[in-house]
């Protein structure tokens, strides 16, 4: 049988595998940071009325520029972040990752570098190699923080086109301060103009403000963000971002034809309208995020501060096998290849109490 790498793939991707997490049947599971809680049936039948809607147009392309959409995150951005941004500023593609492959399309590629501070969210790396850019693999600090000294040295001596700072990062949780980004903004910008793209998947579950203010007068400064987490929405696969609006231009050069579906628009305008709802469950989930840290901590475990909707929580002398034992009691979590850690979701109340359970069994075998 004919392999992978015998076909005539790039020689980048040989040895490579795809992105993914365990997909198993199991009654807790709680390692794809997904937001536990089903949209509220309000929502449910406005995304019906609204497909509806759009359903009587599907012989028609859709809105090319997806301009009422756009409309509608940049009032959502505007009211929760603190800085106020414009259509022209804002674009949607489908899930972050789609966001983050078109920059890379527009200003990487071949004999082109980005750069990302490790551990930290592995597409960045994948879409990298997969768009024919260069990827190097930045420093970071025993407890997961990014070294702004360190990170600014390398970000000089690699002189990268494009630096990804993700803030909470996964799967560590930990959130960047904005001075370290400036810091690092400036070092790209002086090595020679670089992109620099902020990733706040997870932003709406920070103790911390957005960083989207600090786009104003750098053109050079991307936020991406998605509605897959805080919106409860990841079957949708929808992903966005705030720039300068010649950065929107340049994405569009990239861009598919009507690359957004007429129902994903359709959808994702439902989900804005309920807004206040959905971000009343990322204030429960921040609530069961904070008591899984503080109980962890308690159970003896070592547990790295989080500003995301997950915990990485250890040490394990064998993480994998942690993992398995948790799974054996019928909880899953992530095994993400921190050494000596392991990443757990906040769930429901409910789910979190049994994943707790499953740890104390967990810690007295270990004893």
């Amino acid at each position: 049988m004919t392999g992978i790498d015998d076909l005539p793939i790039r020689d980048e991707l040989r040895g490579k595998t795809p992105y993914g997490a365990p997909q198993l049947d199991v009654p807790v599971r709680l390692n794809t940071n997904e937001n536990p809680y089903p949209l509220p049936e309000p929502l449910v039948r406005r995304i019906a009325e609204r497909v509806t809607e759009a359903a009587r147009t599907l012989n028609r392309y859709p809105d090319r520029d997806a301009v009422e959409l756009r409309t509608g995150l940049a009032d959502y951005l505007s009211r929760t972040c603190g800085h106020r941004v414009t259509a022209p500023q804002v674009w949607a593609a489908n899930g972050s990752n789609e966001v983050i492959q078109q920059l890379l399309q527009a200003f990487g590629g071949p004999g082109r570098t980005a750069i990302g501070f490790e551990p930290s969210y592995s597409m960045h790396a994948l879409i990298s190699r997969g768009t024919g850019t260069g990827w190097i693999s930045g420093p970071r600090s025993e407890d997961f923080t990014i070294d702004t000294g360190a990170a600014v040295a390398a970000i000089a001596e690699h002189r990268p086109d494009v630096v990804f700072i993700t803030s909470p990062n996964n799967p560590t949780g930990t959130a960047v301060d904005a001075d370290t980004v400036l810091a690092l903004h400036e070092a790209a910008q002086a090595a020679k103009p670089s992109l620099v793209v902020v990733d706040e998947a997870y932003g709406e579950f920070s103790h911390r403000p957005s960083l989207l203010p600090l786009i104003e007068g750098r053109p050079h400064l991307v936020v991406s963000r998605t509605m897959s987490k805080a919106f409860g929405a990841a079957g949708l696969r929808l992903g966005y971002l705030a720039a300068d609006p010649a950065v929107v231009d340049a994405v569009q050069l990239v861009r598919l034809p009507y690359h957004l579906s007429a129902v994903t628009q359709a959808t994702a305008l439902a989900a804005l309208e309920h807004t206040d709802t959905l971000l009343g469950y990322v204030d429960q989930l921040k609530a069961e995020r904070d008591r899984l840290v503080t109980e962890l901590r308690a159970l003896g475990c070592e547990v790295t501060d989080s500003d995301a909707n997950f915990v990485q929580f250890g040490r394990f002398e064998d993480s994998h096998r942690a993992w398995q034992r948790l799974l054996e009691q019928g909880v899953l979590v992530r095994d993400n290849g921190v050494p000596g850690r392991l990443r757990v979701t906040a769930g429901t109340p409910e789910e979190n109490d049994a994943f707790l359970d499953a740890v104390r069994v967990l810690m007295k075998q270990s004893a």
